[in-house]
């Protein structure tokens, strides 16, 4: 049994949908998920990224010691990479109709990861955001599940992020090790 061009799309019946609501840009009427809860989800992780390029930031310019220089350089990347993917998840949300929230009395609250402690220790700092990127490992590995098949375009940004931080714990698990060889995030 031959499949017929009218059986997958439907030209006329799409070139119709496509003409009606068109304040809705990107998003068609056939978006299969709940626009709110994506919206929602992305903004959470937006925050975490605004949270995380701060951290990196403020461990850039506080670091110290024998191994500030390399660290502080890794911090400044990391800072660089968290601001490019916040930039991607606002985008994003904008092409799905929300509206990226970069409210600073929010961000703390909508935020899975957290500032860290001040510590003037390159140890303490690397540890710090350490956890933070294990934590947005986990956070993105649910997104991008969530996001699956339904939504193939914010499930590859997602990835890629994903992928991001994944290199970001690796570089700060070697750091860590070279700053302080016999100590462990345990003791």
């Amino acid at each position: 049994m031959a499949i017929r061009e009218n059986d997958v799309i439907n030209v006329k019946e799409v070139r119709q949908n496509a003409a009606q609501s068109v304040e809705c840009g990107a998003v068609t009427e056939n978006y299969p998920l709940d626009i709110e809860v994506a919206v929602k989800l992305l903004n959470e992780a937006l925050a975490s990224e605004i949270l995380c390029v701060l951290r990196y930031r403020h461990h850039q310019i506080t670091a110290k010691g024998i191994n500030s220089p390399q660290v502080a350089a890794e911090f400044k990347e990391h800072a660089e990479d968290e601001s490019e993917h916040m930039m991607m998840i606002a985008e994003r949300i904008d092409q799905l109709g929300g509206e990226p929230d970069f409210n600073p009395d929010t961000i703390s609250h909508r935020s899975s990861t957290q500032f860290g402690k001040t510590s003037d220790s390159l140890f303490d700092m690397l540890a710090d955001d350490l956890v933070a990127e294990r934590i947005a490992i986990d956070v993105y590995r649910k997104l991008v599940n969530w996001f699956g098949p339904g939504d193939p375009t914010t499930r590859r940004m997602l990835e890629h992020i994903l992928e991001d931080e994944e290199d970001h714990a690796n570089d700060l698990a070697d750091l860590l090790a070279r700053v302080e060889p016999r100590k462990s995030l345990n003791s």
